[in-house]
C-alpha cells in the first residue's frame, strides 16, 4: 500500500481512489450531511480512530525495511522501535489510525533513534539538491529561463531526482504512489464537468489539476508518450473538444465568475504545457496557448482591467486569503509557462499585474502571530497558492519578488498547522472549505528550506498527504531528526483576529490530551467563521470527546452572504452560536461586533527526542477569555480551560452574570449517560469512557442531552438545516442571575484508579495561574 489514494478495501467508499482523502466522500468534508458523518462500519464514532494501515518505513544502516502496522498499533511500533534503536538511524512513521491521518509513530525511549531537526549538508548519500545554474544577476518577472521545464521543477531537479530516489526512502515512497495515483487516473474517463453551485466547477479544476501533475511527472520519469497523450486528452476534454459537455461555448467556459475556477484550470494548462514542453508538437503548442487566453488568461486580464466586473474583486487590499493567493498563482504560473512562445503580449501583462497583486495581499494573509484567519482548513489553500506561486517564479525567473519576505511572520504560519493539528484531526473550527484534491499541506516542506525551519518538513512528510510531485522537488533530502524533539507542549496565538490556544500532553501518542480554544473576533475571517467565541474542542485516549460540526452545506442560499449581525448565514445550525461549544444567552447569537480580551499560561514543557513522554506532576496550561463583549444581554463573562494533575483532567470553567437564560453546550458523538442528580456523566466512545461533573452546582443546575438541531422557535433560515445524525448535544440550563460554572473531564485512562483523580477548588478565573490548581 502507498500514499493516501491507496487504502484498503474496507475505505474505499470514504476515499476513492479518484479523490483526495481531503473530499465530499470523507466524513469530514461532507456538505450534504453531518460534518461528523454516518461511518461504513456499524457503531463507529464520527470523530473517532478508524484503524487504517498504511505503511512504516525504517531506515536501518542506509537500508530501507518495509513494516506493515496492524491494528495493535502499540505491538507494531515495538517492532519498529528496538530494529531502529539498534541501529541508531531513526524510524518514521506514516501510519494511521484517524480519520485525518495523523501518523502513528513506535514506542521507544531510545533517543538516539531522533535527533534535533536539521538540514545535514554532509548528507552523503542522500545528497542536497544542486545549485540552479539559472542564476541572473537583475532577476525580472518576465526574463525567463531558456531551459524547460520552469515551474517548480527544472531541469537540473530532475536529473538530481533520479540519484536521489534509491537512496531517500520518503522520495522512493512518493515516487512509487505517484506512479500509482497516475495509473489510476489514466485508467478513468477524463474530468466529467459539473456545475456545483456556488462552488463552480473548482472540483473539476482542482481534478484535473491534480491528474496534469502526476501525468506530467510520470511522463517526465519515464519519457513514456502515453502519458504526454493522456494528459492532452485530460486538456481536450476540458476545453469541450471531445465528445463530452464541458460548459458554455464561450470565453466562460472555465466559469470566470468563480474565478478560483478559471485560476487553477489555468495553472493546470500552464503545468501540462511547461513540463510537457519537449514533448507537444507545434500545432499542439499553439492549441494549448490559444486555449489557455480565450478561457483563462484572457478573463484575468478582465480581473485587472478598469472595469472588472465581479471577476477580479478577489485582488482587493482586503482579500487577505485564499482567493487571492490561489487567483494570482494560476495565472502566474499560466503566464511563466507560455511566456516567450505567447505573441499576444497577455503572459506578460498578466506577470506585471499577478505579482505585484500578490505581494501586497496575499502575501499578508498571514496574522502576526501565524494564524490563517479564515480558519484551519483554508490555510491549505492559501498556502498551497502561495507557495506555488513563489516556487514557481523562483525557478522560471530567479525570484519570489518579496512574496516570501514582505509579511515577516509568513514563517510563523507553519507554526500555525502544526498546534492546530490534534492527535485526531485539527481543531476544525468555521468552514472547512470545498475538496482538496491539489491542495496539501506540502507548502510546509517548502516553508522549511525557504525559512530554515527543518521543524515544518519534518512534520509534514509523514503525513499522506505528502506524496505528490511537489513534495519530490520542495523536499531538501538532507532534513534529519524528529519535529517533536525540543518542540513546546503549548502555543498561544495571540492575534485580536485569532485568540486561540493550543494544549497537549504528548506530540506523538495518539492517545495524548488536547485541548483548544478560541476566542478572537466574530469578523474578519472572509466569512467561513461561526459565531463562535469561547469554541473548544478536546481529544484524549485516541478520539474527540468534544467536537465541530464543520461546513454547512456551501450549496445554501445566502450561506457566504456576509458577516453582519443580521446575515443569513447565522441562521445555519452549523454557523449559529447554537451550534458551538460553547453558552448560549436568551437562545441568541453571539454579537458579531465581539473583541474578548484574553490570556494564557504554561509551565512551558516542551518534548524531547523520545516518542515516549512523561508529563510532569506539575505541568499544565490554561487559557481564558472575557467573552462579555461576545453577549448581548450580559454583565460580565469570563471562560477558561485548563489542564491539572499532569495534564490527565481537563477544568472548563465559566464565571457569568446574565439578565437573560443561558444554557452551557457540547456537541459529541459519545453515548452519554447522565447520574440520578443530573450533577455528572459518563461519555462512552468504543469502550472508552469520560467522566465530565458539575462541581459545587449552583443551585438547579443539571446536566441533559439534546439533539444537535435548532430550537423550534429560532428563525427559519433560507433552506433547511443538514441533520447532524449521531451528534449529541450536552447542556446545563439555568434562568437569569450570577454562576459559577465548574465542569470537570477526566478522562478514564488506563491505569488510573478513581484516587489517582483530583478535584480542584474554586478559583477566580482572573487569579488563574501555573501554581492556582495543585
Amino acid at each position: 500500500m502507498a500514499g493516501y489514494d491507496h487504502l484498503d478495501s474496507a475505505r474505499n467508499s470514504l476515499y476513492d481512489k479518484t479523490e483526495s482523502p481531503y473530499s465530499s466522500r470523507d466524513p469530514y468534508y461532507n456538505q450534504s450531511s453531518s460534518h461528523i458523518a454516518q461511518p461504513a462500519e456499524k457503531r463507529t464514532s464520527k470523530w473517532i480512530k478508524i484503524g487504517i494501515p498504511i505503511l512504516i518505513l525504517a531506515i536501518i544502516g542506509g537500508a530501507v525495511g518495509g513494516i506493515l502496522l496492524s491494528r495493535n498499533h502499540k505491538a507494531s511500533a515495538s517492532g519498529a522501535s528496538s530494529a531502529s534503536a539498534a541501529a541508531s538511524v531513526g524510524v518514521f512513521a506514516v501510519a494511521t489510525n484517524s480519520f485525518y491521518m495523523v501518523p502513528i509513530y513506535p514506542s521507544t525511549t531510545n533517543t538516539a533513534a531522533f535527533t534535533t531537526p536539521t538540514f545535514n549538508s554532509g548528507a552523503g548519500s542522500s545528497g542536497t539538491w544542486p545549485p540552479d545554474p539559472f542564476q541572473p544577476s537583475s532577476p525580472s518577472p518576465t526574463n525567463v529561463r531558456t531551459d524547460r521545464p520552469r515551474l517548480i521543477a527544472p531541469a537540473y531537479k530532475w536529473t538530481a531526482l533520479s540519484q536521489l530516489i534509491p537512496t531517500n526512502p520518503y522520495l522512493k515512497y512518493w515516487n512509487d504512489t505517484i506512479f500509482e495515483n497516475a495509473t489510476q487516473y489514466f485508467n478513468q474517463p477524463p474530468v466529467q464537468y459539473f456545475m456545483d453551485g456556488d462552488s463552480g466547477i473548482l472540483d473539476c479544476s482542482r481534478q484535473v489539476k491534480q491528474r496534469v501533475k502526476a501525468f506530467g511527472y510520470v511522463y517526465r520519469m519515464t519519457l513514456d508518450t502515453k502519458w504526454a497523450d493522456r494528459a492532452y486528452l485530460e486538456l481536450e476534454n476540458a476545453a469541450g473538444n471531445t465528445s463530452n459537455p464541458f460548459g458554455p461555448d464561450n470565453s466562460t467556459r472555465w466559469n470566470p465568475a468563480h474565478f478560483l475556477d478559471t485560476a487553477e484550470m489555468s495553472a493546470a494548462y500552464g503545468i501540462a504545457y511547461d513540463w510537457l514542453y519537449d514533448v507537444w508538437t507545434p500545432t499542439q503548442k499553439s492549441w494549448i496557448i490559444s486555449t489557455l487566453i480565450t478561457y483563462g488568461l484572457s478573463n484575468g486580464v478582465e480581473a485587472f482591467g478598469p472595469d472588472p466586473l465581479a471577476y477580479g474583486w478577489w485582488k482587493s487590499p482586503t482579500i487577505e486569503g485564499n482567493w487571492n493567493c490561489v487567483c494570482n498563482n494560476g495565472l502566474t504560473m499560466a503566464a511563466l509557462a507560455i511566456l516567450g512562445d505567447d505573441t499576444s503580449g497577455i503572459a506578460q501583462q498578466l506577470l506585471a499585474q499577478t505579482v505585484p497583486n500578490a505581494k501586497s495581499v496575499c502575501a499578508l494573509a498571514v496574522s502576526n502571530d501565524g494564524s490563517w484567519s479564515e480558519t484551519a482548513n483554508y490555510w491549505y489553500f492559501g498556502t498551497t497558492g502561495h507557495a506555488e506561486m513563489a516556487a514557481s517564479l523562483i525557478s522560471a525567473t530567479g525570484s519570489d519578488y518579496g512574496l516570501l519576505e514582505t509579511n515577516p511572520n509568513f514563517n510563523l504560519t507553519g507554526m500555525f498547522h502544526m498546534y492546530i493539528t490534534g492527535p485526531t484531526s485539527m481543531f476544525n473550527y468555521g468552514d472547512c472549505g470545498p475538496n482538496k484534491y491539489s491542495t496539501t499541506a506540502n507548502s510546509m516542506i517548502f516553508y522549511a528550506s525557504h525559512f530554515d525551519a527543518p521543524t515544518f518538513s519534518l512534520f509534514q512528510r509523514d503525513r499522506p498527504d505528502a506524496a505528490e510531485p511537489w513534495a519530490m522537488f520542495w523536499y531538501d533530502p538532507s532534513t534529519m531528526g524528529a519535529y517533536w524533539d525540543g518542540l513546546p507542549l503549548d502555543h498561544f496565538f495571540d492575534n485580536t483576529t485569532d485568540q486561540w490556544a493550543s494544549i497537549r500532553s504528548s506530540w506523538t501518542d495518539m492517545n495524548a490530551l488536547y485541548i483548544a480554544m478560541k476566542a478572537g473576533t466574530n469578523q474578519g475571517h472572509q466569512t467561513h467563521n461561526d459565531l463562535d467565541c469561547g469554541d473548544f474542542v478536546m481529544d484524549a485516549m485516541g478520539y474527540r470527546w468534544a467536537g465541530e460540526l464543520g461546513s454547512g452545506d456551501y450549496r445554501s442560499p445566502e450561506y457566504f452572504s456576509n458577516d453582519t449581525q443580521s446575515s443569513a448565514r447565522w441562521l445555519y445550525y452549523r454557523k449559529a452560536t447554537e451550534g458551538q461549544n460553547v453558552i448560549l444567552v436568551n437562545q441568541q447569537n453571539q454579537n458579531v461586533a465581539a473583541a474578548p480580551t484574553v490570556n494564557f499560561g504554561t509551565t512551558e514543557e516542551a518534548q524531547g527526542s523520545s516518542t515516549v513522554y512523561s508529563v510532569p506532576g506539575g505541568s499544565t496550561a490554561f487559557f481564558t477569555a472575557d467573552l462579555t463583549s461576545a453577549y448581548f444581554g450580559v454583565t460580565s463573562y469570563k471562560r477558561g480551560i485548563r489542564t491539572i494533575n499532569g495534564r490527565k483532567q481537563v477544568l472548563l470553567q465559566d464565571e457569568i452574570n446574565a439578565t437573560n437564560g443561558i444554557m452551557w453546550r457540547m456537541h459529541t458523538n459519545a453515548s452519554v449517560s447522565i447520574n440520578s442528580g443530573g450533577t455528572s456523566a459518563t461519555l462512552t466512545l468504543e469502550g472508552e469512557t469520560m467522566t465530565m461533573t458539575l462541581l459545587s452546582p449552583p443551585s438547579g443546575a443539571q446536566i441533559s442531552t439534546m439533539n444537535a438541531t435548532r430550537f423550534p422557535t429560532d428563525p427559519v433560515p433560507p433552506v433547511p438545516d443538514q441533520p447532524n445524525d449521531g451528534v449529541t448535544v450536552v447542556t446545563i440550563s439555568l434562568p437569569a442571575g450570577q454562576y459559577n460554572l465548574q465542569v470537570l473531564f477526566n478522562p478514564q485512562w488506563s491505569g488510573m484508579s478513581s484516587s489517582d483523580y483530583k478535584t480542584p477548588s474554586f478559583v477566580e478565573i482572573d487569579s488563574w495561574s501555573t501554581t492556582s490548581h495543585p
